[in-house]
């Protein structure tokens, strides 16, 4: 299937080095990931091959988000953005298109990012690798009061954010000793990010600023069929005592959120997910390079969806948010 639109696709810049960092990942996995987060033109080649005509680039977690000193953040987020703009998504800017990276070290400073990458730099939306470090073992998180500036201002550009995985504060992390790999993307990133993504829901941002958009990747973090669980019980067990919503996180779920297949090969979880949420907030995704645009494409190319729901996910829904 040609046309695609790849929504979560990474790249490094070479002056960092940060899959070096990620000790929930081999060795082997790691020789060549660093090469393929900084090609440009190997990426077009891959793209080319999987029918994949745009993709859509953000820095790979932690990104600007693991930088504790608010100065260093707000620096490195303005030249991980130009870099983006200058040398990533001018080497074929019809098919290259990027997500800003901002320092919510400084929520104003975020703000302030996301008006200068959007209107400026041709940036179509934001990505936040989950949490903000504030220490060592401290962050901050999305839906806390000292973040609505950047909220606001995603409000008004009316452009989507996307909520990345991140691994868990250390001090969270006692639950995978033993097994490191599961701290990762194997496991921890989608349980830290489902609970990021609720957080969002019970805090009533989505009362306040109801154009808002938030993605989720890996087919929404499980929160499809989890999901519809939590708001149960918390309406049973703990009413009136989570959070100061006006709706359900369900409906929130349906309204405010769009899902990719980004990381995933499962077409009963993707039949699950359009029933749940409806085919229109799904979008097509890789996950490059930690994933194979080879692999995750004949998976969807040949999955036993309707042609018209295809088409929707693979390039439909992304042409009608983004205005491609």
């Amino acid at each position: 299937m040609r046309g695609k639109i790849a929504i979560e696709e990474h790249w490094e810049s070479p002056e960092v080095d940060t899959p070096s960092t990620f000790g929930f990942i081999d060795p082997n996995y790691l020789a060549h990931l660093n090469q393929r987060l900084q090609e440009v033109d190997r990426r077009l080649e891959e793209m080319d091959v999987a029918g994949i005509d745009i993709s859509v680039l953000s820095l790979t977690q932690p990104g600007v988000q693991g930088i504790q000193d608010k100065r260093a953040a707000v620096d490195f987020a303005r030249r991980m953005n130009d870099y983006a703009a200058e040398t990533l998504a001018m080497r074929d800017p019809k098919r290259l298109k990027t997500f800003a990276c901002v320092p919510l070290q400084d929520p104003e400073q975020a703000a302030h990012e996301a008006r200068r990458a959007c209107t400026e730099l041709g940036c179509i939306g934001v990505l936040v690798n989950g949490f903000t470090n504030t220490g060592d073992d401290s962050g901050t998180y999305l839906d806390e009061p000292q973040v609505l500036p950047f909220w606001q201002a995603i409000s008004e550009l009316d452009v989507p954010v996307y909520l990345h995985p991140r691994m868990p504060l250390v001090s969270q992390r006692k639950a995978y000793a033993g097994y490191p790999g599961l701290v990762g993307s194997a496991w921890g990133f989608g349980h830290e990010t489902a609970t990021h993504a609720l957080r969002l829901m019970l805090s009533g941002l989505f009362d306040r600023f109801p154009k808002v958009n938030v993605m989720l990747g890996h087919l929404g973090e499980g929160l499809a069929l989890s999901l519809p669980r939590a708001e149960h019980r918390l309406r049973h067990q703990m009413p009136g005592s989570h959070g100061t919503h006006l709706r359900t996180p369900m409906e929130y779920l349906c309204d405010n959120f769009y899902v990719t297949t980004s990381g995933t090969f499962r077409t009963q979880g993707l039949l699950h997910t359009i029933s749940e949420i409806g085919v229109d907030r799904v979008l097509f995704a890789v996950d490059y390079p930690y994933e194979s645009m080879s692999e995750i494409t004949q998976w969807f190319d040949e999955c036993a969806i309707s042609p018209n729901d295809k088409r929707a996910i693979a390039s439909g829904n992304a042409r009608r948010l983004f205005g491609f």
